[in-house]
């Protein structure tokens, strides 16, 4: 059955409600770790091997979230460094992929990283895959869903210009937000696929 934005945003809000308080620390944590890598000069090589890495745990812990129903946790930050070198390459090699597709035109750009979107998430559930097989189920997955997801986040806009307004303290509830909805909208398209190739 096909979920507009409104399922998907609903959804993490009912997620997240009496759960925000775990959820702020963790993003305070996530943002903090990315501004200092970020903004400190001395450090910005180093960030092209922490981010990435990063980003999946911050990720990936709101869909376990979403799954067991425990509230996240700031360790679950660090579970991309526990399968360190294929999360890395993998996200390295979707960067790579984005940029170029981006020198080309925006929008092949933005419309390649929408495909990409689900590659975290399919590592988690893919131990076995990496790399191009990861990103290749990704874009599989997101056949026939790419506008939605693109609507999904778009929905998120006004949230994120109030976070903006409120000197970026309100990102602290935005991001965790867009983050349990994504998660949702990850096993909305899991199950499709599933549903495609068994047919």
């Amino acid at each position: 059955m096909e979920k507009n934005a409104k399922y998907f945003r609903e959804a993490a809000w009912a997620q997240l409600t009496g759960n925000w308080k775990p959820a702020v620390l963790v993003t305070l944590v996530y943002i903090l770790i990315v501004g200092a890598m970020e903004g400190a000069k001395s450090l910005s090589f180093l960030s092209i091997f922490v981010l990435g890495p990063l980003s999946y745990g911050y990720y990936v812990s709101f869909l376990n979230s979403k799954r067991t129903g425990e509230v996240v946790r700031i360790e679950n930050l660090f579970d991309g460094f526990k399968d360190y070198a294929r999360v890395f390459l993998t996200n390295l090699l979707q960067s790579i992929y984005i940029v170029l597709w981006t020198l080309l035109l925006i929008v092949p750009g933005i419309i390649k990283s929408i495909s990409y979107s689900q590659t975290f998430f399919v590592l988690k559930d893919n131990p076995e895959l990496k790399n191009n097989a990861a990103i290749e189920r990704s874009m599989a997955m997101m056949e026939g869903h790419k506008m939605e997801y693109f609507c999904l986040i778009l929905s998120f806009i006004g949230w994120l210009l109030l976070g903006i307004l409120t000197l970026g303290i309100g990102l602290l509830w935005v991001n965790p937000y867009i983050a349990t909805a994504t998660a949702h909208f990850y096993e909305y398209v899991k199950e499709d696929y599933e549903r495609r190739i068994e047919a």
